[in-house]
């Protein structure tokens, strides 16, 4: 059988793997280690995966992902983000659209501590919405604006996602981190624009919030103190050329111990969950990498890649075009794969050929990271939407989905943007080096 043929059945078959509910990163695996022993044999087979497993375990950039977690399962279970909405409020909450607004800006913050969606949501969820509820918001844009500024997390470094792809393409993952800041903050402020701009024109959307003076706003700043402290220590060390991300992220999760210590806020108990929490997460993400380089293999073998980089590079494809196309690609799979999945499927394949294209390897990152976010509120999947769901299950989840389109406009948008500016993205890169 052609191996090229070989290569597309494996892929069919963890598309199939995947519908029935196997999780990605086994799935991967297993198609991954039958697929090489099919096209090479046992022994050079497990010599692959003892390499892979060594190689990638012991690689000194992996240690920055459970760190990470942990950082953020931290500042979750010692209740420091969730003194970041009390601030954002107190500022943003009588405009109107406020309290949404509120809920952008906290999230935006929140991300250069965690780096993942779902934290976000569950420490805003709780307070954002009821908040919302009383002064009269449309559930709409209540929601949506929730669901969306999750996703903010993603894309503000540090972010899980930044890490992983830096993994899989030997990018760097510092210069990651520091390109997804201008576009993380026009984002945040572009979504904060758009609510102000429909909540002026009509009210009943999203009313002012409560009215605070003064000196309760400027003494809500202290507690931006952790989250700035935080970022200084990760992001500027990084930016300043001061230490790796790896060792950035070890500092992170000391600054958080320390900080929590100070304020009184960890005890026995949380710092067990912390820690068990972050180990669960890690475990998934580690096989999850595995699986996927795995699978790589198999399909470097089969010349999957290759042959489809052969066959686009033959269309002469304008790389503008190119970047609508994996757009639409993203969009489609958005809708059936979660943000995993998405980056597991589509990088072995598109990340060459972007590259090939002209696209810088940074460039690329952040806009797959993007796009990704896209996956976290796209129907049917939507994890963050179902999240919110979860919150206030008297909203019905089409409602939910109409609510976030658009926000989804705005990222496009941004994807726009950064296609035709890459500087937006590379200029922070470039003055760093």
């Amino acid at each position: 059988m052609d191996l090229t043929v070989i290569g597309i059945l494996g892929i069919c078959l963890l598309l199939l793997f995947i519908a029935v509910g196997v999780p990605i990163g086994f799935s991967m695996a297993i198609v991954g280690i039958l697929g090489l022993m099919y096209v090479t044999d046992i022994p050079q087979t497990l010599t692959q995966v003892s390499m892979t497993v060594w190689h990638r375990g012991t690689e000194f950039t992996m240690l920055c992902l459970p760190l990470f977690i942990l950082m953020g399962q931290l500042v979750c279970n010692t209740g420091i983000g969730s003194e970041l909405y009390d601030c954002v409020e107190k500022w943003f909450g009588r405009l109107p659209g406020g309290l949404a607004i509120a809920t952008v800006a906290g999230c935006a913050v929140f991300g250069s501590m965690t780096g993942g969606s779902v934290p976000a949501i569950a420490v805003f969820g709780p307070m954002a919405l009821p908040e919302m509820g009383k002064f009269g918001y449309d559930n709409r844009l209540s929601t949506g604006s929730l669901s969306f500024a999750g996703t903010l997390s993603v894309l503000i470094p540090p972010s899980f996602c930044m890490v992983f792809y830096g993994i899989l393409t030997d990018t760097s993952i510092g210069s990651l981190f520091i390109a997804g800041i201008i576009p993380g903050i026009i984002m945040s402020i572009a979504v904060s624009v758009m609510i102000y701009i429909r909540c002026s024109f009509n009210p009943t959307v999203g009313p002012k919030g409560p009215k605070f003076s003064w000196k309760a706003r400027f003494a809500s700043l202290t507690k931006l103190l952790p989250a700035t402290i935080l970022f200084v220590l990760v992001i500027g060390g990084i930016y300043g050329g001061f230490c790796s991300p790896t060792e950035a992220s070890g500092i992170g999760v000391f600054g958080v111990f320390i900080i929590s210590l100070l304020m009184k806020r960890l005890d026995w108990e949380k710092l067990k969950r912390s820690l068990r929490e972050a180990g669960v997460v890690s475990s998934m993400v580690f096989v999850i990498i595995i699986g996927a380089f795995l699978i790589s293999r198999f399909l470097v073998i089969t010349e999957v890649t290759s042959g489809l980089m052969d066959y686009i590079s033959r269309l002469h494809i304008h790389r503008y075009v190119l970047i609508v196309i994996f757009v639409v690609i993203y969009l489609i799979l958005g809708a059936v794969l979660d943000a995993w999945g998405m980056l597991i499927l589509t990088i072995p394949f598109m990340f060459p050929i972007a590259v090939n294209h002209g696209f810088d390897p940074v460039w690329f990152g952040i806009f797959v990271t993007i796009m990704t976010e896209l996956a976290l509120v796209t129907p049917p999947i939507g994890i963050n939407i179902f999240l919110i769901h979860d919150l206030v299950p008297e909203v019905p989840l089409p409602q939910l989905f109409v609510g976030i389109v658009p926000f989804v406009s705005i990222a496009l948008l941004m994807v726009g943007l950064l296609t035709l500016f890459p500087g937006i993205a590379l200029w922070l890169v470039t003055v760093s080096v």
